[in-house]
This record gives structure tokens, sequence and C-alpha cells, in this order.
């Protein structure tokens, strides 16, 4: 079977810096960061207290009440960031709803309803009969479909915090297999609840930087100390460029090239000289007929840990030539946290955004060089630079690695 172009045609952004499209890539240029104290539970005697949260969001502005209280936090995230994604797209009501998809992608799923419930019926509360489905990760997709008449393929993948790349890339293999003609990729995350930050924070995975939430996710910077927690959702519409040209929507960007690939080291900490990563990378730009030097931005995985830091610093080194020859990258996880399994569909947005724009966002807060991540990070201020690819890389425990490529729509 031919290979078919594939097109982006929608977008939707529910994050800690913005709620909608817009708003969110309006705060990365500006540089602004949604870390701060923790406010959904006691955090006074936690060793972490800080996350970035999507605030002033109330999700009866975008659903009923009675769907909002059927859905776990990271589904109405998920639902709120599709519905905005779909009307952009033109494709709210599917003319072909048996020929329309959806991919969702979560690490982490309903684990906030699973933690409040398990202590609501330590004290003594019964069980009520939503709870199972809140914590469902493919219910979030259910709940779009059902919203919207989509009749086609639903399928979630989790993997861990490649998850919503890996949504990008499922969605593009049923495109291409023939079994839609337009895909829903989004993803949604919302693990802000005492066991989970209390596991992550014992793991040492979490920055302790509490007197200074603003500056605390600092990737790449030496004096990094752990990744920050985020919460939101991403979206995009996915179509065969066919599909997309016959309706006459518009085309934002082309998907060109997607790979996973896993480090087969440890189930936390990733391939030290970044190995699996680089494969991952690579096996994007064969995908894609592309050669290193035509990408023109990276948006990092960049997490602000010790080690992935500097084995993504590693891998792209290894792909790309050495520090002279590789392009710019940044890590907007310094502005939004770690979002997880919607962190791949927001930071693909930014990708298409700095296509588009010309505008590349910063790396926040990195303030002390650190040797061992020597590359262009675009510290701290958004730059101007006319491009025309992207790749976004999202790396999870497991030793999960995404990477999707982008670029222009020539017409």
């Amino acid at each position: 079977m031919q290979r078919q172009t594939l097109v982006i045609t929608g977008m939707g952004a529910v994050t800690p810096i913005g709620i909608g499209v817009p708003a969110y890539w309006d705060a990365l240029v500006q540089g602004r960061c949604g870390v701060g104290r923790i406010t959904r539970f006691d955090t006074a005697d936690a060793a972490v207290q800080i996350a970035a949260e999507v605030r002033d969001f109330d999700p009866t502005d975008y659903m009923p009440k009675t769907l909002a209280r059927t859905m776990d936090p990271f589904m109405r995230f998920a639902f709120v960031a599709a519905e905005e994604a779909l009307a952009d797209s033109g494709l709210s009501a599917p003319p072909c709803p048996d020929r329309t998809g959806i991919v969702m992608g979560t690490a982490m799923g309903g684990v906030t309803t699973v933690a409040q419930t398990q202590a609501a019926f330590d004290a003594g509360h019964r069980v009520g009969p939503r709870f199972v489905p809140m914590t469902l990760g493919n219910v979030a997709a259910a709940q779009i479909a059902i919203a919207h008449d989509i009749r086609g393929p639903s399928l979630t993948v989790g993997t861990a915090c490649s998850s919503g790349g890996d949504a990008i890339m499922t969605a593009a293999l049923l495109l291409q297999s023939g079994a839609a003609d337009a895909v829903l990729a989004v993803g949604g995350e919302s693990i802000l609840c005492p066991v989970v930050v209390a596991g992550l924070a014992q793991s040492k995975a979490l920055s302790r930087r509490n007197d200074d939430p603003q500056t605390a996710c600092r990737p790449f910077d030496r004096d990094r100390d752990g990744f920050v927690i985020g919460e939101g959702g991403g979206a995009l519409v996915l179509e065969t460029e066919a599909h997309a040209r016959a309706r006459g929507a518009h085309i934002y960007a082309v998907l060109a090239g997607w790979a996973n690939t896993n480090d087969a080291h440890h189930v936390t900490a990733p391939c030290p000289d970044g190995a699996g990563a680089a494969d991952c990378m690579r096996q994007a730009l064969a995908r894609a007929g592309m050669q290193p030097g035509e990408i023109g931005y990276i948006n990092a995985h960049g997490t602000s840990t010790p080690l992935g830091d500097k084995a993504e610093t590693l891998a792209v080194k290894a792909v790309f030539g050495g520090r002279q020859t590789a392009p710019p990258l940044s890590s907007t996880k310094s502005a939004t946290g770690h979002l997880m399994g919607a962190g791949g569909l927001t930071e693909a947005i930014a990708c298409i955004k700095a296509i588009e724009q010309g505008i590349l966002p910063p790396t926040l807060h990195l303030a002390t060089p650190d040797p061992d991540c020597d590359l262009d990070y675009v510290p701290n201020t958004a730059r101007r630079a006319a491009i025309t690819a992207a790749m976004s890389n999202s790396l999870g425990f497991g030793g999960q690695n995404s990477s999707i490529i982008l670029r222009d729509y020539l017409k």
C-alpha cells in the first residue's frame, strides 16, 4: 500500500499556563511558568509540596455538570482539549462517524479517583457506582466518542510519559492502514494525590525546591534536582491529506515521521548514553525520509532530572553529529511541568506553532551551565527562527521512547 501524506487539521490544549491553544502558546513565548504550591491537598508534612496545577478551571464552563461528575480530572482535561481540536478541525460532527477514530494516551488514568475513593472507603463511606468507569483510561475516549458520535477505531495507549507521542503514532498507523480517514489523538493526565506524590518523592524523581516553586523545574541546568508534576490535556486531529483537502480543511502541518523504541535497560532510569532515544530519533527520521540537518528545532523531553537530561543530550549529539551541528532544542516542561500522557501532544502543538510562527519557545530557569548538557537549549527567552521541520521527543518509565516529526505543509 502506498504511504499517504498525513496532516494535522485541529489542535486543543489544557495546560497549567493556559487553557486553549492561543493562551498556551502565548504563555510559552512570554516565558510564563505554571508551577506553584499544591492546593489540592494538605502538603504541610510532605517532602514535595509543589506542582503545576491547571488553575481557574471549572469543568462546567465546558460541559454539563452531570457529565463533569462522571469524569476523573484527567478525563475532563482530555475532553476539553478534544472539544477544541475537533471544533478547530471542523469535525465536531464527523460526516462519516465510522471512518473517524480516537486514540487516547494516559500514563496513570484515574489514579486520583482511586486514591480519593480508597481514603473515603477507609473512613466508612460507600463506593459510588461511577467509581470503576471513572478510573479507566479508555472511558475518556468513550466520553468524547459519545459526545461526537465517533464510531470508528478507539484505542487507548499507556506507555508512561511517552503515551501522548505514542497516541499520535498509533493514530498515524490507523490512517496508513486505511482503518480511518480522520483520527483524534488525545491525551490527559492528573496524578495529584498524596500517594502518587509521595511515591515519586520516595524514588527521588521529583524536585524538592519547595521554597522556590517558580524555578524548581530547570531542565539541563547544573542545579536541577528532579521533575515537577504537571497536569492537563492535549489533542490533535490527524487526517489523510486527501480527506482533509476534499472537505476544505485548514492544514497546520504534516506528520512526517514517528517512531517508538524501548531502552531494554531499566524500569525507571534511562540508558546512560541515550542509545534507545537515539535509535528512536533515527527511526523517525528514516520514516520521514529526512536528514538530521533538516530538523530546525527539537522539543526535548527535558524533565529536569540529573540522569535524564544528560542522557537525552548525548542522544541528540549522537543523532545530529555533535554539539556544533545539533539544532536548537528546548524543554517546555520548564513552564508547564511534566504533563506525562498529555505532554507528547501539547509539546507537538508547540512544535507546530514554532514552525507556523517562526518562534522557538525557551527553556526557562537555565541559569548555571552544566558541562554534561552543552547544547543550545534556547535559554530563558523565546527566539525568532525560520524553521520548516521540528521533532518532539517523549521518554518514559519502562524505557519507552517516542519521537514525532512535524513539518510545514506545502500545497
